[in-house]
């Protein structure tokens, strides 16, 4: 049983990596339906991290960004929460709405209603995606949250959800990845979180509790 994610060993972060592999596979299928064409991956980059070097990796803490969190329970614990940079989610709601306006105004860089629901949908499918993922490898009952959007500078949307699950400076599970369509492109960055009860589960389902 471990304590905190610092306390996970080389073959345990080996196997979550592979998770959030999977899940990012899947992601890029699931985002390719929603457009209606084909979308491309890079390699995700899953690394385990700190809070500090979560910051680091995403941006500048003063950086605007929007974050779009899905908390889950059932027979585990947690949050999933994608974060975007301000220009990569303005470009993404543009695809999906199509050039349309709800009508808001408030130019090219505003994040209508319209916009904000579309990115609210993005990160209800992706977040499932990964969800998806660790429950059929765990075979682990899951029930998700409505999604909560947020839109802040980068350090405060990680300061919120990070303090609600006590993950203080705890090693958390990061992944980078770059979806990319004909037209467009972005980078998203995705925090895979479980309670230390829901992690020491889930490594127990994939034989791995030492």
């Amino acid at each position: 049983m471990i304590k905190t994610y610092g306390e996970l060993d080389a073959t345990q972060i080996d196997v979550l990596r592979e998770l959030g592999n999977i899940g990012a596979g899947n992601a890029a299928t699931s985002l390719s339906v929603m457009l209606d064409e084909g979308v491309g991956i890079t390699v995700p980059q899953v690394k385990i991290l700190d809070y500090d070097g979560v910051i680091r990796t995403v941006g500048d803490p003063e950086d605007l960004g929007i974050a779009i969190m899905i908390q889950y329970g059932g027979d585990v614990r947690g949050i999933v929460l994608f974060i975007l940079n301000h220009d990569d989610a303005m470009n993404i709601g543009e695809l999906l709405i199509g050039g349309m306006d709800d009508g808001k105004g408030g130019g090219s860089d505003h994040f209508s209603d319209m916009k904000i629901s579309m990115i609210k949908e993005i990160g209800n499918i992706l977040g499932c995606s990964y969800l998806g993922s660790i429950a059929t490898m765990t075979d682990l009952n899951f029930e998700v949250s409505v999604p909560y959007v947020a839109i802040d500078m980068v350090g405060a949307i990680l300061s919120a959800p990070l303090l609600l699950f006590s993950i203080d400076n705890s090693k958390i599970l990061l992944i980078e990845e770059s979806f990319k369509t004909d037209s467009r492109s972005m980078t998203s960055h995705v925090i895979l979180f479980a309670d230390i009860p829901s992690l020491n589960i889930i490594l127990s389902k994939l034989g791995l509790d030492g």
